[in-house]
């Protein structure tokens, strides 16, 4: 499998800011862009404020001091909410954060597996960072890291009875949250130019289907116990596959529309699926949702410009700033 060169998209490069200077006193400065067509009041205001408060808090090594803010696939959700701001990764404010968090990525791949931290969930959404970076950063190691990434998951279906994945490499059984990383992964990473078999697409719908019930919803290892989050995810990756039509991809929506709120534990992680899930499912289902998200999110950010649950605050920030970032639509990931 070879990688050919991705031309990146348009970026829609914003005005300098700075990690510590208030979004009001940039606009004082007019040092903020007029608002961007299509982005709601106050949306760039906020989404600036979590960006700096992730670059604000990088350590040194390119990862976070925080709960779960050392791991690998947490520093790849960080680097994507950056990315997904539209300034430029190589020249813009970002710049350095973004780089540090990549190389922080690179340094936990394993070179002779490809594996990338020590869990799946890890290192599929640390793929998906290096597939979305890949054509835009430039830096010469993304393409052959990403590279040996996609041939660790592929290796690793190819191993599992269920054709999906679990937490590890060797695990012989399946769930719908790591399958979805790993989903997602190979997606980003088929856009960017690697060659994903459609066998392994096919082979994880699949196992989607398997766990989806009558109703909808989706389950974990199977239809039992289905719940928004899941569902979302599964919503996605049939999207992804370009199956909007289809009966799975249809009633997962409708599962969702009909049990809208998943505030528990897990409630950044649900929005950053079902953001991406409303915003495939159609402009209306996603404006509806869209609007809820702001405010809720506007009404939770804290002052250090943070969203902070059980998970983290850095794992937290970057999910609540990718389930806004549908609003630029510039990850290639993003793209309907």
């Amino acid at each position: 499998m070879k990688l050919r060169a991705r031309i990146a998209i348009p970026l829609l490069i914003a005005a300098p800011w700075l990690p510590g200077v208030s979004p009001a006193r940039l606009h004082g400065q007019d040092l903020l862009p007029q608002a961007r067509e299509g982005i709601p009041d106050g949306l760039d205001a906020m989404y600036i404020r979590g960006m700096q408060y992730l670059v604000r808090s990088q350590n040194g090594a390119g990862s976070w001091d925080t709960y779960n803010g050392s791991e690998p696939g947490v520093a790849g959700l960080a680097v994507l909410s950056m990315l997904a701001h539209g300034d430029d990764p190589n020249y813009g404010p970002c710049k350095d954060a973004i780089r540090k968090g990549i190389d922080f990525i690179l340094s936990k791949q394993d070179p002779d597996t490809g594996y990338i931290g020590t869990s799946m969930y890890n290192h599929g959404f640390a793929t998906l960072a290096l597939a979305e970076s890949y054509g835009q950063v430039h830096d010469g190691r993304i393409g052959p890291a990403l590279q040996k990434a996609v041939n660790l998951i592929l290796s690793a279906q190819s191993r599992n009875p269920s054709h999906a994945w679990r937490y590890t490499p060797e695990n012989t059984d399946a769930d719908t949250t790591v399958s979805g990383a790993q989903m997602l992964a190979l997606f980003a990473a088929r856009n960017a130019g690697c060659a994903v078999p459609e066998e392994a697409i096919s082979n994880g719908l699949h196992f989607f289907a398997e766990c989806q019930t009558p109703d909808g919803g989706i389950g974990y290892t199977g239809p039992g116990g289905p719940d928004p989050a899941r569902t979302a995810i599964g919503a996605l990756v049939f999207s992804l596959a370009r199956q909007q039509k289809s009966t799975a991809f249809r009633t997962a929506i409708e599962y969702l529309e009909a049990n809208p709120i998943d505030d528990g534990a897990y409630h950044q992680y649900y929005l950053y699926y079902a953001a991406q899930a409303c915003f495939r499912a159609s402009p209306r289902a996603f404006d509806a949702w869209n609007s809820n998200n702001l405010k809720s999110l506007a009404a939770t950010q804290l002052d250090d410009g943070s969203w902070s649950t059980s998970l983290g605050p850095t794992f937290s920030t970057a999910a609540s700033l990718l389930s806004l970032a549908l609003n630029y639509r510039l990850l290639p990931i993003y793209e309907r």
